[in-house]
């Protein structure tokens, strides 16, 4: 079988497969400057309305809430549906209600188009999990899973540059919004036209391309067991599963704590006005990109070469770790701030080799199941995603320092390393 694989990819190959996520990576990287618009804007928003400190911050922590509770019914969405169709409608309804929100005259309206937003973007992820599987070989889908998660630090470093520019340009708020949510409209009837839930039914793959897949697909397929269980449920029976979910909650603990409160910390420890804060979060977050495509690049060639999986994740992922969690332990205790953006920028550089755990769910999960665990898997992260800020805030608020804060993002560099060294990466699960 190998040999039909290794003949298959010496033909001349289209490339459909990578153009698709390409796209996945815009599309994500417009997801989260859709999250980062209200961010922007909530100085202006908060006077017009005549918001309290404690209004915004519900309404900033809304979005998740319904992100988080419909992961799992993404993921088994896209499983019923096909990814095609759900990353379609999810882009299509979440541009609606990042434009609806143009509209809104008081805090009740805004709450309700983030609920909105936060339920329509909720399916991105797992059926690009869902994605990866059906489109990438087994060799190719660290790039693929970097691609499809890249899209978060590429959108955080350039969110806010991209809607402040549009609040500036346009002076409102309001048709900022109605720009970003048209945009992101436009953006899912380009998904719906390019993506297509088989290699066979899109008509730019040749057959040396659809067979190369194919080949690979039918390799793995021989490999999954045949006594599956069938029974969902089951999945939580498996260390694998678990460490899963918490290690994912323990890489968002760290990347969405620093996206929520670097800016205030570059702020009133390091005394950065709002250029230097802007300039600061984009050479970190970029660092973030770079670091997230290297990671995938390199799981790649050295599964290509021959190493197991165990040992390409294992070793990846434990040197991501170590390194995220030396660097953002030795910020507490620099006070050069040139040197804290590149100790950040090193942190969020191998924090995001972690976008390889997109390719869990496909290394776990039998072929009509990867939706559910990569909605699984993501509700672990969002969790880490509604309580970080509100940890870190109290920390801050308590002791008056963000020392604490900084060791808890440790701790949980710490926690992703045990968690995604302990995964079986060769085993797909009876379920």
């Amino acid at each position: 079988m190998s040999t039909a694989i290794n003949t298959a990819a010496a033909g001349q190959k289209t490339t459909v497969r990578w153009k698709i996520f390409f796209m996945m990576l815009f599309l994500i990287a417009i997801n989260y400057i859709d999250r980062a618009s209200l961010s922007v804007a909530m100085p202006l928003i908060a006077k017009e309305f005549d918001l309290s400190p404690t209004m915004q911050g519900l309404i900033l922590s809304s979005f998740f809430w319904t992100y988080a509770f419909m992961q799992i019914p993404g993921g088994m969405l896209a499983d019923r549906f096909k990814p095609r169709i759900v990353i379609a409608a999810a882009t299509l309804f979440w541009g609606f209600f990042q434009a609806i929100a143009a509209v809104c005259t008081n805090a009740t309206s805004l709450l309700l188009t983030r609920l909105g937003l936060g339920a329509a973007e909720a399916p991105i992820y797992p059926a690009g999990g869902k994605l990866n599987a059906i489109w990438m070989t087994q060799n190719e889908r660290g790039r693929g899973a970097t691609l499809l998660d890249g899209g978060a630090p590429l959108g955080a470093a350039l969110g806010a540059i991209i809607i402040t520019w549009l609040i500036g340009a346009l002076g409102s708020w309001r048709l900022a919004f109605v720009v970003a949510g048209v945009g992101t409209v436009l953006a899912g009837i380009g998904a719906w036209y390019y993506i297509r839930n088989n290699p066979r039914d899109h008509a730019g793959v040749n057959d040396a391309e659809a067979s190369y897949i194919e080949e690979s697909h039918a390799l793995e397929y021989s490999k999954e067991p045949e006594n599956a269980s069938g029974r969902t449920m089951d999945f939580f029976k498996y260390r694998s599963v678990w460490f899963m979910f918490f290690g994912w909650m323990c890489f968002n603990s760290v990347f969405y704590g620093l996206l929520t409160w670097m800016p205030n910390y570059l702020n009133k420890v390091h005394g950065f006005d709002i250029k230097q804060m802007g300039g600061a979060s984009f050479i970190i977050f970029f660092s973030g990109f770079v670091g997230e495509l290297v990671g995938g690049w390199i799981a790649d060639k050295w599964k290509s070469a021959g190493a197991s999986p165990n040992k390409v994740m294992r070793t990846l992922f434990g040197i991501a770790a170590v390194v995220a969690t030396v660097s953002i332990f030795s910020v507490a205790y620099t006070k050069d701030p040139v040197t804290v953006v590149v100790l950040l920028s090193t942190t969020l550089f191998f924090l995001r080799w972690c976008g390889l755990f997109w390719c869990i769910p496909s290394i776990l999960a039998t072929r009509n199941k990867i939706g559910f665990l990569g909605g699984t898997m993501n509700l672990g992260g969002n969790i880490g995603g509604i309580c970080v800020p509100i940890i870190v805030g109290m920390i801050v608020q308590f002791t008056g320092s963000y020392f604490l804060a900084l060791m808890f993002f440790a701790a949980a560099g710490v926690g992703l390393f045990i968690c995604s060294t302990g995964i079986d990466y060769e085993k797909k699960l009876p379920v």
